[in-house]
């Protein structure tokens, strides 16, 4: 899952990065509102966390224009800026969520969630299918009522394939999806997680179709 942050401070920008990553998300950070409406412009994010006191062009600014444009991607806001005002020109231009700085990481991770959830219409953070459950907030899988032990990276992928249960996910969109446009990865990275995947989860688990993807059967 691809996540969109557009924020300022280097010390914040870099600590959410790292927390959202931890949570399995791709992270595209950005430090300034030029770059992140050519991103948002150019790319497909599930999440967007916004700042709005942004260098170039501020956070409002980004977000009308996308709303606009008729991008329908999940905002959520940050900004220092405390006062129900401000809250309501947030929202009124089009942001799902809001959340004052200083914030609670674990509070932002679980809004972020909350709005992932509402745009595929899934009301239980929870994802299940056939006898495994993965639980985003806990970063913990379960087979038949068994924990089973996962490297980030495998979670990550899991996640990814159990949210899209029912259709191929091309090699290319794995890729776009767990690691940021900086990384250079490996030609058979992907294939080596699906190799440990299936051999913790059952060899049937995932499918494959040659020149097409991977797939969690729902």
């Amino acid at each position: 899952m691809r996540l969109l942050l557009v924020e300022d401070d280097p010390i914040l920008g870099s600590s959410l990065k790292r927390a959202f990553e931890r949570h399995a998300y791709g992270v595209d950070w950005y430090r300034d509102g030029e770059a992140g409406l050519a991103a948002l412009e150019t790319f497909v994010f599930s999440v967007v966390v916004l700042d709005i006191n942004l260098p170039k062009i501020n956070g409002l600014k980004i977000l009308q224009t996308a709303r606009q444009g008729g991008n329908k991607v999940p905002v959520l806001l940050l900004t220092a800026l405390d006062g129900t005002p401000h809250k309501v020109d947030g929202l009124d231009s089009g942001a799902d969520d809001y959340l004052v700085k200083p914030f609670d990481l674990n509070e932002l991770l679980a809004r972020v969630r909350a709005l992932v959830r509402r745009s595929e219409g899934r009301s239980d953070g929870t994802l299940k299918c056939h006898d495994v459950e993965l639980d985003p907030a806990a970063l913990v899988v379960y087979k038949l009522g068994t924990q089973i032990p996962m490297t980030a990276q495998e979670f990550k992928m899991l996640k990814l394939l159990m949210e899209r249960a029912g259709k191929y996910v091309t090699k290319s969109d794995i890729e776009y999806a767990l690691y940021d446009a900086t990384r250079i990865i490996e030609s058979n990275t992907i294939e080596v997680i699906i190799y440990s995947l299936r051999k913790k989860l059952g060899s049937s688990f995932i499918h494959s179709m040659r020149g097409v993807g991977y797939m969690v059967e729902k």
